[in-house]
């Protein structure tokens, strides 16, 4: 797909999922790259997979009413929702800091690059114990300054914790995880489980009447949710209430949700979640491989309870391979795989560079979409359990294939101000809202968010109890 058009990109990813082509010519794909700083091609991977996403909802709505409808997508409208939560303000001001004060670069005693994440505390207080060190980014340098980048990396991993070398991409390529990679495709949909088909019945929007549980946090899974929410999904985020969060995350990717608190950990919180999940359609986890099937709920046990269930599951580095079980964020895959050094090299700079946004997160987080409303379409006809897989690792993979851009770190930074036209205010949990508006557009069915982002554990867990049909 190197330097492919944007259409032959949806197109691609439109065929992978097995879709009819003749949907392709009811979308209009507008602007060109560069449109964020970046040697990638940042722009196209945001608007393909959000348009992918926004055309398989509009083939959702189809098949529920016999209507079809045109589907649009800015590239810079696209480009500028990949890193939606840079935009984000309450009542007119940034909302706090998302990186923790050590987390970022250092160059260890081999002079290698290392990169650490230490957002949630429980990884930052792992790293100061794995170092024996202050909470003080200088101490933490003189400590890595005794260790070699990948010895540590490893070490990182056993305690598990998150880290990684900076590698080059012909390095990552020649890792086994990323000769594992290699052997994937970008995303997968399984049939699990036998069931009847579960037609469904028409509706005013694409995905009303639809229930989905969203147990993901940070960025790629929850951007899945509050896009399935944007077509009218009835999105419930479900976490723990021990669990760390990012607030500026969990406001942004909060439209359109409920938000309610179960403890997996009590017999009684899993028995709750059990009882939501025999009127679920979608069920997302985004925790560390295996975290979630330890409390019951893998993708052939939910099956069993709810028979028909799509079950979507995000990971960092995919399910094969010696890094399957690793624990990720995007700014770790982009530095382990090649990004980095390759965004770096083509600034001529020394030091990691990363990409203007989190676009393995976003990426993913559409793709995810995509593949969940793809698996309702197949159980609408076909009938059946679904498992879709998706990896911040398979995504970077992707999208070092789409090819370079020679001038791309030249294009300016979008800033707050240059933006306006984008953004929309909204009354949330938190205050007045300003964030960036879903940038898939559709002719009929316009994506809008019914509910305002709240705290978590705002809503109890239980689903409405009138909801519009999604069968009939």
């Amino acid at each position: 797909m190197q330097d492919s058009s944007p259409h032959d990109v949806v197109r691609e990813l439109w065929s992978a999922a097995g879709h009819d082509p003749e949907a392709l010519d009811r979308l209009e794909l507008t602007g060109n790259d560069p449109v964020l700083p970046s040697s990638f091609r940042v722009g196209t991977a945001a608007q393909a997979t959000i348009a992918a996403s926004t055309l398989a909802a509009a083939e959702i709505w189809r098949a529920r009413t016999g209507e079809r409808q045109r589907v649009s997508v800015d590239m810079r409208h696209a480009a500028v929702e990949f890193r939606s939560e840079h935009y984000l303000r309450i009542d007119g001001a940034p909302y706090g800091e998302t990186w923790d004060a050590i987390a970022g670069t250092y160059r260890c005693g081999d002079g290698r690059w290392l990169r650490l994440h230490t957002n949630f505390p429980h990884h930052r207080d792992g790293v100061l114990e794995l170092l024996d060190c202050a909470y003080d980014r200088a101490a933490v340098q003189a400590a890595l300054d005794g260790w070699q980048a990948e010895d540590f990396e490893t070490a990182a991993a056993e305690a598990g914790l998150v880290a990684t070398m900076m590698r080059s991409p012909d390095e990552w390529n020649a890792h086994p995880q990323g000769q594992a990679l290699a052997t994937l495709p970008l995303f997968s949909i399984e049939k699990i489980g036998e069931a009847p088909p579960e037609p469904l019945g028409a509706a005013h929007r694409p995905l009303a009447g639809l229930r989905v549980l969203d147990l993901t946090r940070v960025i790629a899974g929850p951007v899945c949710g509050r896009a399935l929410a944007a077509h009218g999904a009835d999105v419930m985020n479900v976490t723990g209430p021990h669990l760390p969060s990012i607030p500026a995350l969990v406001i942004d990717t909060g439209r359109g949700k409920r938000a309610a608190h179960i403890d997996l950990r009590d017999a009684a919180g899993a028995e709750t979640l059990k009882s939501l999940l025999r009127d679920t359609d979608i069920f997302m986890q985004g925790y560390r491989p295996g975290a979630v099937a330890g409390h019951g709920f893998s993708p052939q046990e939910t099956a069993k309870l709810r028979p028909s269930l799509i079950y979507v599951s995000l990971s960092a580095y995919g399910e094969i391979g010696p890094w399957s079980g690793r624990r990720g964020f995007d700014s770790l895959v982009q530095t382990a795989s090649g990004i980095n050094h390759a965004e770096a090299e083509a600034a001529g700079l020394d030091t990691p560079k990363p990409l203007p946004c989190q676009a393995l997160d976003h990426g993913s987080g559409y793709l995810m979409a995509f593949a969940a409303m793809t698996a309702l379409e197949r159980r609408a006809t076909e009938g059946g359990s679904w498992h879709a897989r998706v990896s911040l690792a398979q995504t970077g993979r992707w999208l070092q294939g789409l090819g370079r851009l020679a001038d791309g770190l030249a294009c300016p930074d979008p800033s707050f101000e240059t933006v306006g036209d984008l953004l929309e205010e909204s009354p949330s949990g938190f205050g007045a809202l300003t964030a960036v508006r879903h940038a898939g557009r559709l002719s009929e069915t316009p994506p809008h968010w019914e509910h305002p982002s709240m705290p978590l554990g705002s809503h109890e867990p239980r689903w409405a109890e009138h909801l519009e049909s999604a069968t009939q």
